[in-house]
């Protein structure tokens, strides 16, 4: 996976929430470890689901709610302590990434969103790869995927700070 050449910080954004955007496949769970390693509290959906025992998704959507609750939790906390924090979900439509903005809202914090883009070859093939070993291995059928990549929302200039990054 190809990286970013500019690190969070050095665009003048005030990067303290990153919402990490994309298909699965993307590279969003590499982003977000990355990330992770330079000091960002690491909140991955996936992770989590997978640590209260779903092994498969889509989860349903009360799972999902309370996954999303627990994240959302955490991530204030977070940021009351002063933490930087990467938030790691597909965010794939545009109400799931304005939730996490009034999430935040009253904390005064402005997430920025890094939308990984790659080819949709390369998000197949990554995606193919996948054994089940993992919340970061997670296998998608190929319509799944198919679904996943025709319901993508991606972040338009008008949702606030946004950084595309390049992955393939």
């Amino acid at each position: 996976m190809a990286r970013s050449t500019v690190g969070p910080g050095s665009t003048g954004l005030d990067e303290r929430v990153v919402l990490v955007c994309g298909p699965a496949g993307a590279g969003k769970s590499t982003h977000a470890a990355r990330l992770a390693a330079r000091g960002y509290l690491w909140l991955s959906f996936d992770r989590l689901a997978w640590e209260c025992g779903y092994r498969e998704h889509p989860v349903s959507a009360a799972v999902a709610d309370r996954v999303h609750s627990l994240i959302q939790d955490r991530m204030l906390a977070a940021v009351g302590a002063g933490q930087r924090v990467v938030v790691d979900t597909s965010f794939w439509s545009r109400a799931s990434r304005d939730r996490y903005r009034a999430v935040l809202a009253a904390s005064g914090v402005v997430p920025v969103v890094h939308h990984l883009v790659a080819s949709e070859a390369t998000m197949r093939a990554r995606v193919a790869a996948r054994g089940g070993a993992g919340p970061d291995d997670l296998p998608v059928s190929g319509g799944r995927m198919a679904g996943y990549l025709a319901g993508f929302e991606a972040p338009g200039p008008d949702e606030g700070p946004i950084r595309v990054i390049r992955t393939d």
